[in-house]
């Protein structure tokens, strides 16, 4: 398949397919660079859907201050 034909069916690919097609692309052309685990991959991809369906997110830094006002309150 020429460059050409990929680049005329990458429109037709899904987010999925494409994170994918970007995925094997990458790992192509940076073989020497460590790999992510299939564990680790499938818990950013978890990350990136969660934020694009909208989903509350929080600074760790509210993490960390939620949680000393909770052991603060309970002592």
């Amino acid at each position: 398949m020429s460059i050409k034909e990929i680049l005329e069916e990458l429109p037709k690919l899904s987010r999925e397919e494409k994170r994918q097609l970007w995925n094997v692309l990458n790992r192509e052309l940076n073989p020497e660079k460590d790999e992510e685990s299939p564990e680790a991959l499938a818990a950013i991809d978890e990350g990136i859907r969660s934020l694009e369906s909208g989903e509350s997110t929080y600074a760790i830094e509210e993490v960390r201050e939620d949680e000393a006002s909770r052991q603060a309150c309970c002592i």
